[in-house]
Order: C-alpha cells, then structure tokens, then sequence
C-alpha cells in the first residue's frame, strides 16, 4: 500500500475531498495538520488512515519530526503533498529531505515561485512576459518608470495570491510604496498590463500530459479587489479557447510539470500593448503549482458535470482516469461584500437564481480579503443568463 501524507488536510475546507478519493484509491492516507483531531469534520476523519496534530503548521521544526514519525511507523512516503500555495515551498523540502521523488525538490522552487524566474520559462514557451525590474533603490524604480510608463504593479518576487500588492499611478505612489513595503522582502515591479486574467487548469500525468483541462476568468482584477475591498467576481468556462490550451500546455513543458494538479495564469489583452501583442492575445502572468484556490475545484466540477477530486487521486494511483466528463456550463462565483447596500436580499436571489444555484457560504476570514464574504455559485448555460446574475446580484441601491 503507498503512503500519502497530506499536509493540512483540513483546510482549505473542501480539500477532505482529495483524501476521500485517495483512500478510495488504496491509498494509506496520512495527516498533519493544527486542528485538534476532535474537531475535525467527520468525513475528513472518514479519509484519513492516521492524523498527526501539531500545535502549529508554522513551526517547520515540528512539521519535520511529525513526517519523520509517519515514516517511521508506516514506512517509505511514496507522496507529500497540501495542494497550497502558502506550504508549496516547504513541501518540497520535506520532499528533498526524505527523498520524496513524486514532486517539485527544493531545488525547484526558485523557478515556480519567485515571480522573476518564472518569466525564463514562458518565455521558453513562446509566451510574451511584461517588462520588469526587481525593486532596488527609489532611484532606480523612478528611472523604470521612466522607461514603461505609470501606471506599474509591484509585488512580492515570492508571494501569495495579490498580498501587498500596490499599483503605483504616479511618482508620489512610488514614494509611499518605499514607506509602506516590507522590510527584507524582495519585489518586482512590471509595466501594468490592461488585460482580463484567463487561466488554465489541468491535472498533468506523470509524463507531463494533461489528464484534464479547462479554465476561467477573472473580469475584475484581485488585486483591485483587495485594494478596493470590492465584490469578487470570476467563472469556470463553457469551453476553454484554443489558445489558452495551447498557452497551458507549452508552459506545463516548460516548466517541466509532472503528476499535479496547476493553475496557471495569463493576461488577455483589453487593448493593443506594444512589444506584448494585439487586443485578445494572451500574455504571461504566473504558475501556481497547485489547484486553484478556494471553492475553484468544486466549480470545475459543476461546470463539467465530472470530479476533479477523484480525477487528481485516480493520477496519484493509477496515472489514469475513466471518470467521465459530462454537460458543459458556466460556473459563476460571486462574492459580496459585508456593508454594502445591495439591491436583491438573500431571499431575493433564492427566489430567482435556487434551481441554478450550486453553493452558498459564508467565506472564511482568512480568504475574504481576495473573494468576499458571502458568496454564491451557480450554473448557466449561456454567457448571456450568467452576466444577468452578475448584474442582479451585485447592483446596490443608490
């Protein structure tokens, strides 16, 4: 039986799912985690074969001995995965230090998370990057900005989702940004690109081939969102472009991807950019070796009439799938704001959008910043009935 051990196998809160399906696999399920056992929810339980409580998933130090435990007792880990952005660079060390083969090693980080290093391997792929310069002194982000032109986002070069992320619109911007960066951190700053975020997602096999792909849209940016504190909007789509296939699938070689499940992310052009390309084309934004957060994988799910849970665990087993891909929709997230006036109640969008609805929650703190805090998610199928929703349930009274 192959060993498994999932870190933070309780949250995100659907990731039980992924443990569900490996164990229905013959999988040996094992995890750690910070949640008291006690608390964990039930079918979670039902998942695992065994459950390691640390006092706290940052303590890297307590992290290492609950894996070295787990080998010790049930043998060699064929696997070590969370599935999150925030613990992708620890799971590879762990990987390294235990001789762990199925997945990124330490060395392999630089180039799949530092947002500098992924720009070699688009390019590689034939995908355009936007002009970048690594934040040195305010003399030298000021002369970038000569050269590109306001207005330009600078990030953490090693960072998660839009956290402290800043859009600087003139030479004052860059002056604040100095006061408000972190210390020790290093940035990048790029040219803004006037682009509407596509992405795509696909569980890759062990030889680098997409099990299964699709992908979604982000209209409004995330960063705008957080900056904003706006509403979310974003949806799986019908059918994914040709193009954004063939974007997915150079960077998946590129980058050398092998049995995972990836959200890889690019900007389709609003308008002409010159050196980048013409209005509807695709540019480089950035990999996440990992499923795409949230409720994401659900939606794929809804969307497709299929279960990405099981697809990515029949991947880890067997390297194949026979799960079946069924009718084709938009799947359609729409996280509201607390405070805001909206026009249509609870009951409201009940009554009109209930047999399209698929899920509706309360968004946990930790991810509101980037989605809101209520969301709902529903099924159309056509573009035309979901932008009615989006009207409908983010119009607020004037």
């Amino acid at each position: 039986m192959k060993n498994f051990i999932f870190i933070s196998p309780n949250f995100p809160t659907n990731y039980w799912m992924f443990c569900r399906e490996l164990k229905k696999n013959g999988l040996n399920v094992l995890g750690i985690g910070d949640q008291p056992y006690d608390e964990l929810k039930q079918e979670l339980k039902d998942s695992l074969n065994e459950y390691y409580k640390v006092s706290n998933l940052e303590n890297d130090e307590e992290v290492y001995r609950a894996v070295a435990f787990l080998i010790y007792k049930h043998g060699r880990a064929d696997w070590l995965e969370s599935n999150n952005e925030y613990w992708l660079e620890r799971d590879a060390r762990l990987r390294t230090d235990f001789n762990i083969t199925s997945g990124f090693q330490a060395a392999d980080i630089p180039h799949i998370k530092f947002k500098s290093k992924m720009k070699e391997f688009y390019r590689k792929a034939g995908i355009p990057v936007a002009r970048y310069h690594m934040v040195d002194d305010l003399a030298g982000c000021l002369g970038f900005s000569r050269e590109v032109g306001y207005p330009i986002v600078a990030k953490p070069d090693n960072g998660v989702g839009a956290s402290h992320t800043f859009k600087l619109e003139n030479d004052a911007d860059m002056e604040r940004f100095f006061e408000l960066k972190w210390p020790n951190t290093q940035y990048i700053m790029e040219e803004f690109i006037d682009g509407e975020v596509n992405s795509y997602d696909a569980i890759i096999d062990s030889q680098g081939k997409p099990m299964f792909e699709t992908g979604n849209v982000t209209p409004i940016s995330i960063m705008d969102i957080v900056n904003h504190n706006d509403n979310s909007i974003y949806y799986i789509l019908k059918t994914l472009p040709e193009d954004t296939r063939a974007a997915g699938r150079a960077t998946a070689q590129s980058f050398g991807v092998k049995s995972r499940f990836v959200h890889f992310e690019f900007f389709r052009l609003l308008k002409d950019h010159e050196g980048l390309g013409k209005k509807g084309q695709l540019v480089a934004l950035e990999v996440n070796m990992r499923p795409s957060g949230g409720f994401t994988p659900d939606m794929i799910d809804f969307a497709h009439s299929t279960d990405v849970y099981k697809i990515w665990a029949d991947m880890i087993a067997f390297d194949r799938s026979t799960m079946p891909i069924g009718q084709h929709a938009y799947c359609a997230f729409a996280g509201r704001r607390d405070g805001k006036d909206f026009a249509m109640s609870h009951a409201d969008i009940i009554a009109k959008y209930g047999k399209q609805m698929k899920m509706m929650e309360r968004i946990p703190d930790v991810l509101s910043g980037a989605m809101g805090n209520q969301m709902y998610v529903a099924v159309f199928s056509s573009q035309k009935e979901m932008d009615e929703f989006y009207q409908d349930i983010l119009k607020c009274n004037e």
